[in-house]
């Protein structure tokens, strides 16, 4: 059968091509002897591989992970036979998607293929990442070993998702209620207060004269404004699909004061809880880097892991490679350059991904403890220019009917 592969040969060079053979797993083998490195195959017909049109949520599919890898090694360290865990795992899952994505392995691996080739047939859930150590562990007989770094590899990716989603949930709940109670001051409340002014005829101050216009502005031309907010958001969606419009997003956030460092911090971790993962699974140091390129988000980073693999094909040294202050601390670099020496950079890498990510974590909370009280007092603040500016001519109107009575 036809195979389309994508991936990179020895040069770090980005190949994608189409191969004859009887079985992924064979296909593999014949390409990697031909110096090409694959990172995805599937079937020229599309109709062969049923799983990758459907779409499935990042924090979904590392939370299937986790608990599929977790559970698959153990059943395999327990001397369980490959095919039986397999079959126990897609009984017992209760979501449907995920549990035909299992079937689909299972029967893969029925026909001859190897795990790790049965899962290229589901790159949206098994990314090169996990498939390049599922291979590894194959190739070395000790898949449950492997299984067990993806799983904590797997864990480590979602504990760091969750930390982010829930220190930015209450900041932007606190953004959300804010602009709710602006829009119906400024639409609801304010125009009420227009009409009891109008009657009573009495002058009004600076700020509440600019309140009123805006209400009358936003009431007025709601349809231009509302309008505006859909394009808007339109055209941010467009320019982060772009990958020109990426790297724009991507360069402004590095560049900022408070946050672009945090960006980098957990860039930098990302990149070396994989390679060192990688590295301790026994894949090699240019393959590795190959791999880490390929999953990661951020550009530039992708483009530093790019140079790095290049500069080790060249003979350099990794923490050479990794000499860019921009977006590599000092402290991680000589870290790297110790690693190097002792031999040991594999384990070396991912303790040094536990100590960032555990700053980062508690940065986080810091930034985001910081973040809340201060939209708290912004909204109180501007609750209360708009109040006072509401109330201040019926103040100043009770006054002078004290003065002249």
């Amino acid at each position: 059968m036809k195979l389309q592969y994508k991936g990179y040969d020895f040069a770090g060079k980005p190949v994608a091509d189409e191969v004859e053979s009887r079985s992924a797993a064979e296909a593999r083998d014949q390409l990697r002897r031909d110096g090409i490195f694959v990172l995805e195959m599937h079937a020229g017909d599309a109709s062969a591989t049923p799983g990758r049109a459907k779409k499935v949520g990042q924090s979904a599919r590392l939370k299937n992970l986790a608990m599929f890898t977790r559970q698959l090694q153990v059943l395999l360290a327990t001397g369980t036979p490959l095919m039986q865990s397999l079959g126990a795992l897609e009984r017992q899952t209760t979501d449907a998607n995920w549990g035909e994505v299992i079937q689909q392995v299972r029967a893969s691996v029925e026909d001859g293929s190897s795990l790790s080739a049965a899962m290229a047939n589901h790159p949206q859930y098994f990314d090169v990442v996990c498939r390049s150590l599922v291979a590894a562990g194959e190739s070395a007989g000790n898949l449950p070993d492997m299984l067990e770094r993806l799983a904590v590899l797997m864990r480590k990716q979602l504990h760091v998702r969750r930390s982010i989603v829930g220190a930015t949930i209450y900041p932007s709940l606190l953004v959300v209620v804010a602009l709710a109670v602006l829009i119906t001051l400024l639409t609801f409340v304010l125009p009420r207060f227009e009409d009891l002014f109008k009657s009573l005829d009495t002058p009004l101050p600076p700020t509440t004269k600019v309140l009123m216009g805006i209400s009358r502005l936003l009431l007025t031309y709601w349809y231009a404004f509302t309008a505006g907010i859909i394009a808007a958001g339109i055209a941010s969606w467009l320019t982060l699909r772009s990958p020109a419009g990426q790297r724009a997003v991507q360069t402004v956030i590095l560049r900022l004061p408070q946050f672009g460092p945090i960006v980098k911090s957990f860039s930098t971790a990302r990149i070396a809880r994989l390679l060192g993962i990688l590295l301790q699974g026994r894949v090699q140091l240019i393959e590795a880097l190959q791999l880490t390129g390929g999953a990661c988000a951020n550009h530039h980073y992708a483009k530093l892991v790019a140079s790095a693999c290049d500069a080790v094909t060249r003979g350099d040294s990794l923490a050479a490679a990794f000499a860019d202050k921009r977006l590599i601390a000092p402290s991680v670099q000589e870290a790297i350059l110790s690693g190097e020496r002792s031999g040991q950079l594999g384990p070396l890498l991912t303790t040094l991904a536990d100590f960032l990510e555990e700053n980062n974590e508690v940065t986080v909370r810091s930034l985001t403890s910081i973040l809340e009280p201060l939209i708290l007092v912004a909204l109180g603040l501007l609750v209360g220019i708009i109040a006072v500016s509401m109330f201040l001519p019926l103040f100043d109107l009770t006054a002078a009917t004290r003065g002249g009575g």
